[in-house]
């Protein structure tokens, strides 16, 4: 018939299934745009306008446009939105052997399920009781290429398509009543309802496509990655007298220095010294320490060099400064009255400007200058300057102490070290007497006996006894060491409490009081009392007398302080115990508190807690001791 139109959603001219009188263009064309295909006549004309029609579409292509995948409304590609109260309208579809008719318009739109990943099977339920395969076939395969059709006997089928854009095409139509042919019965009519389906196939093939896009991203990674990574260092060889030679020939090359010291670090560390490359690697740590004072050489050159470099900017500046001055001097030549009349109103104006710019440029590079002349004065200052006296000698008795620690531990390792050596010594002659004990080894046997390796042992041990002896006392002179440390401690706090009240003394009392205590410290001084307050236990508590309690706020003091040493039996800070006194009196300042606990001796005792860099004086109460003693 020559009024036959195409079909609807072929995928080419040679699937055409679908017809409709001339004469009626309308209802299925419309229902040809909504499936997103363009819908033309035998002689290429097109049926539906084109302001419903899909852009970009060509007519000239052919009767019925190839599918684009990326089209809207038949791929996963959202369409353009669409508001929300137009109704989509659904159109009567004819095949040749069913007509699928719309549902109600005013009916909600049928309900699916949650997509599963990678679907490519629908559900079809509702079919007609006498639907066949191939009427499935002709009704689904305008939607796409179909790879499976599972049909039920309970008038539902599983339709699997080659891509997943295929089965929104599918669902599209759900809600469609299929009748078959153009009978009215009951058998050849049904509702269908088009669903998404969960089949392990698509689940399979989804999860292979997943992994294979994780095998290329893990790829992906592991290329930035190694491209990323530093390269790795060089291998290190392994130890032979042959490498020992050519490394001792690097150790005194400057540039394969570096090197050369990182290979000698791992042989040492690696355990490659004993007894027999011992002096290799001796004589290549000589060649590695000559190399220190090669470092010391060149930092003093370049030290040498920056002083030159420093007097050359020096003297720049100084050039520059000349050279301002003379612009100046210019400007202010300039600004005279004999020569300032004869300039025009706008010269005059821009000398000032020059000149203003000028002297602030100058006055800056002065202060630049003055500000590198008064570091060099701080630093010179800083090297001629005398510390404090006390601090001084706090100082010196520190370092005659770190002196004297570091000078025993030195003879202790060393000692240590000895020892060692010795037993080390003592192992190998043993190994050495029992491969001597072999009866096929007369001449080893022979020369061991000549060396006496018994002897020897007992040499070594004695030696060692020695060196037992040698480290007990050396340990004994260190005990002393700190007694007399300590000693020299307590009598130093002493006499700084002796200092501190003498000038209380000396500020409270009235002009002819502090003659008296002057001529009395002369007259002590002279008959050598002095000397005797760092033995005599009597001036000690004659001190302690004159220097009790002056007034009612010490008396509070000394019960606050008694009361917080006492609940801290292991002592406090002066910082520590200053702070919580704070809280009660703001007024009393840290050096009222340690006068008036020097002040107190037989109260009060100061003693050092630590060791090295935690080394703190602690102040602690010692009252009920001394009243026991009493």
């Amino acid at each position: 018939m020559a009024g036959v139109a195409d079909g609807v959603g072929s995928l080419g001219p040679e699937q055409n299934h679908l017809s409709v009188p001339v004469t009626d263009h309308g209802a299925w064309a419309t229902a040809m745009n909504n499936l997103g295909i363009m819908p033309v006549g035998i002689g290429g004309q097109q049926l539906v306008s084109e302001s419903l029609c899909i852009q970009r579409f060509d007519p000239g292509l052919g009767l019925i446009a190839p599918i684009n995948p990326m089209m809207a409304g038949i791929s996963l590609v959202p369409p353009p939105p669409v508001p929300p109260d137009m109704p989509v309208i659904k159109e009567i579809i004819h095949c040749k052997s069913c007509t699928l008719f719309p549902q109600n318009p005013n009916l909600p739109p049928p309900s699916t399920r949650e997509r599963p990943p990678g679907c490519k099977t629908v559900f079809v339920g509702g079919l007609p009781e006498n639907a066949t395969e191939e009427i499935i076939r002709e009704v689904f395969d305008q939607c796409g290429e179909i790879t499976a059709i599972r049909k039920s006997k309970k008038n539902f089928c599983h339709i699997r398509f080659s891509e997943e854009f295929m089965v929104d095409k599918a669902i599209y139509l759900s809600g469609y009543r299929m009748r078959i042919g153009s009978s009215t019965d009951k058998k050849d009519s049904g509702r269908i309802h088009v669903d998404f389906a969960q089949a392990r196939d698509d689940l399979y093939e989804w999860e292979c496509k997943q992994r294979l896009f994780a095998r290329e991203e893990r790829h992906r990674r592991k290329i930035h990655e190694d491209r990323l990574r530093p390269p790795s260092p060089p291998p290190i060889v392994h130890y032979s007298e042959h490498e020992a030679v050519l490394l001792a020939e690097r150790l005194k090359d400057d540039h394969k220095f570096n090197e050369a010291t990182a290979v000698l670090f791992t042989w040492i560390d690696r355990g490659e010294v004993n007894r027999r490359t011992a002096n290799h690697f001796y004589s290549m740590i000589q060649s590695t320490n000559s190399h220190v004072r090669q470092l010391m050489s060149e930092k003093a050159q370049h030290e040498e060099e920056m002083e030159h470099a420093k007097e050359i900017f020096k003297n720049a500046l100084m050039a520059i400064l000349t050279q301002f001055e003379q612009i100046t001097a210019v400007f202010t030549a300039a600004t005279r009255q004999k020569a300032w009349d004869h300039f025009s109103k706008a010269q005059r104006k821009n000398i000032e400007i020059w000149r203003k710019q000028c002297e602030e440029l100058r006055n800056a590079h002065s202060e630049e200058i003055m500000g590198i002349r008064r570091e060099e004065e701080m630093e010179m200052s800083d090297e001629d300057s005398d510390e404090n006296p006390c601090k001084k000698m706090r100082i010196e008795e520190n370092g005659v102490c770190e002196q004297t620690h570091a000078s025993l531990k030195e003879e202790n390792d060393s000692l240590r070290w000895q020892l060692d050596a010795y037993r080390n010594e003592v192992e190998l002659l043993r190994k050495e007497q029992s491969k001597a004990s072999r009866p096929d080894d007369d001449y080893t046997h022979s020369q061991m006996h000549t060396h006496s390796p018994e002897a020897q042992i007992q040499l070594l041990q004695q030696n060692m006894h020695n060196m037992q002896q040698q480290l007990l006392d050396l340990q004994e002179q260190l005990r002393s060491k700190e007694d007399e440390l300590e000693q020299a401690r307590e009598e130093q706090r002493y006499l700084e409490g002796e200092v501190l009240l003498l000038r209380e003394k000396l500020l409270n009392n009235n002009g002819e009081a502090v003659e008296g205590t002057n001529g009395e410290l002369h007259e002590k001084g002279i008959n050598g009392c002095i000397p005797s307050l760092y033995h005599s236990r009597e001036r000690r508590s004659e001190v302690i007398l004159r220097g009790g309690v002056a007034s009612e706020k010490e008396a509070l003091l000394l019960g606050v302080i008694s009361t917080f040493l006492h609940v801290h039996p292991f002592g406090a800070n002066l910082e520590y115990l200053w702070s919580y006194i704070q809280r009660l009196d703001s007024k009393v300042t840290a050096v009222e508190l340690e006068r008036l606990m020097v002040r107190l001796p037989t109260m009060f005792r100061q003693e050092l807690s630590g060791v090295g860099a935690t080394l703190e004086k602690r102040w602690k109460f010692c009252g009920f001791d001394s009243l026991g003693s009493a």
